[in-house]
This record gives structure tokens, sequence and C-alpha cells, in this order.
């Protein structure tokens, strides 16, 4: 039975991070299930200069990661469908990664609010007690910021803020390894092997010596 995980791309900036974890997954051989929301195809477009279409998907996603899709089991799911396999607890996924995650998509998912796929998807893996990794990027954030974000931490979510780790490369680290490092993040949490960072092993400076 195919069990993909669920990746939902909401509206805030930060789609780099998106795409590296859709490569990360596909690169380990996971099925994926991806969700772009309304606002998100905006900030594709402004961060990419690439539009982000439902009729052309498979075209633009395969543009946006910058790799052939083929053999690369991916499918589509419109943020407007609530009918789609992801809006109920019977379509079986492993999980599910929102990132980045707006402040927005923070509140409807933690207050249950499931206005478009994204929220109800990301809802529905909570109530089903699968791994579901949220990962805020805006900053800096409001008491009500902080408290949706409790509130899918006590309903299970891993909170994983998209703030990456400088080993090795140091204040050189080049914008990919920054984002490579938040998607290695993002895999961990969700148990997917990796090599997208060197792990900190113990010793200083390791890379430089």
């Amino acid at each position: 039975m195919r069990e993909p995980w669920v990746v939902g791309v909401s509206g805030a900036s930060g789609t780099p991070y998106a795409a590296a974890v859709v490569r990360g997954l596909l690169d380990a051989g996971e099925p994926v299930d991806l969700i772009v929301s309304r606002a998100a195809r905006l900030t594709v477009l402004d961060e990419t200069g690439r539009p982000f279409r439902d009729a052309h998907w498979a075209e633009d996603l395969t543009a946006w990661l910058g790799r052939d899709l083929d053999g690369a089991d991916v499918r589509h799911w419109t943020a407007g469908d609530l009918a789609a396999g992801p809006s109920s607890g019977s379509y079986p996924v492993r999980g599910m990664a929102v990132v980045p995650a707006s402040t927005a998509a923070c509140a409807g998912i933690a207050i249950g609010l499931s206005k478009d796929l994204l929220q109800r998807a990301a809802e529905v893996n909570l109530k089903e007690r699968r791994r579901v990794v949220v990962v805020p990027r805006e900053t800096p954030v409001t008491r009500s910021h902080l408290e949706h974000l409790i509130a899918l931490h006590d309903a299970g979510a891993v909170v994983l803020p998209a703030s990456p780790g400088f080993y090795g490369a140091g204040a050189a680290a080049s914008a990919a390894q920054l984002v490579d490092f938040v998607a290695g993040k993002v895999l961990d949490a969700l148990g997917v092997p990796h090599t997208l960072f060197r792990r900190w092993g113990g010793k200083l400076n390791a890379d430089r010596t």
C-alpha cells in the first residue's frame, strides 16, 4: 500500500526549504503528496520567478526542484480540494511536514480551522497521531503566534523553526548549505535518512583541519 509523506507549502517566505525537503524525500525513495496553498503560489513566483499551476504542476515542480521527475512517486492535490485523499484519516500516509509554515497556517491548524486542504490534512494527521512537523519561519513572533505553536506542540506536532546551523562552513556557509541544514532537520524529525548536512561529531573545526 502506498503511504506517502504529505508536504504542505504555505505562504511564508522560505519556499527553498520546501523544495529541499521534497528533494530529500525523493532521494530517499519516499512517495510524496504535495499541497501548495494559494498564498504559497505567490511566494514561489516571487522567490523563484516561476509559476506553480494546477494544470501544469508536474512541469512547474520539475522547474522548481531543478530535477526530472521521471520515476518519482509524486502526487499533487490542489489546496481547494477538500475532498482530496489527505483530507481523510482513512487515506494512508506516513505523516506530514508543513514547510514553510506561515503564522496564518499555524493558527489555522492549531484551532482546527481547516480552511483549505493544507490545514485539513495537518489536522487529520494530528488526530491520527502521525508524525507532523511544522516549520515556522516568520520572525519576530507575537504572543498569539507562540500560543498557537504551543497548541501544536501539545497536539503532538514537532515545532521546528527554520533555524539553520553553521557546522563546518561557519560564516562562509552558502545559502544552499543553510537551506539543506533545515531540510535535513525536518527529515530527521520525520525519520527519513539523508546526507544533507555534516552531523556534529564532537570535534571542533572538523571540516577545517
